[in-house]
């Protein structure tokens, strides 16, 4: 059954990119009602006219393989498209660079993008990541250290508020 407000459909009526936002609306679908593979149709619709959420979500079926095999690189690639504005791929990029899937391991670019999930996020998200920089730190050189502090005071001044 297609979605609709008598399917019971939860995402009725949304205007979430999930549903295909920037594709036209009568080619919509529900998120809710499709299997993987073309949920990751809509990411990819939405992704590719540049919206971050639906970049970040592609970078997560990516480094899942769900919906398309897995594929860290990918993911990396999406991620960092993502990273526009969207903490949670910020969040992810670290983790890639930290653990070497997809990219090199670099403790200076995971500290970096510690750092800059650390300085526009807040609470428990915040916390997290001033507690994995700073794990991360203990890793490093202190001239690593300040090679991904200069790194993130670039990114920060390029990627204004």
């Amino acid at each position: 059954m297609p979605c609709s407000r008598r399917s019971g459909c939860s995402e009725w009526g949304s205007t979430r990119w999930t549903d295909g936002v920037g594709v036209p609306r009568h080619q919509r679908i529900c998120a809710a009602l499709v299997d993987l593979r073309a949920r990751t149709g809509w990411y990819r619709l939405a992704a590719d006219q540049g919206h971050a959420g639906a970049q970040y979500e592609l970078g997560n079926n990516y480094a899942l393989g769900q919906g398309v095999p897995q594929h860290y690189a990918e993911a990396v690639r999406w991620y960092r498209l993502a990273d526009q504005g969207v903490a949670w791929a910020q969040t992810y990029l670290w983790n890639m660079y930290e653990t070497g899937k997809g990219v090199p391991p670099s403790y200076v670019q995971a500290h970096m993008w510690h750092n800059l999930v650390a300085s526009r996020t807040s609470g428990e998200q915040r916390d997290s990541a001033v507690e994995a920089r700073d794990r991360v730190a203990g890793l490093m050189i202190p001239t690593q250290i300040a090679e991904a502090q200069r790194l993130a005071r670039e990114w920060d001044a390029a990627h204004p508020r």
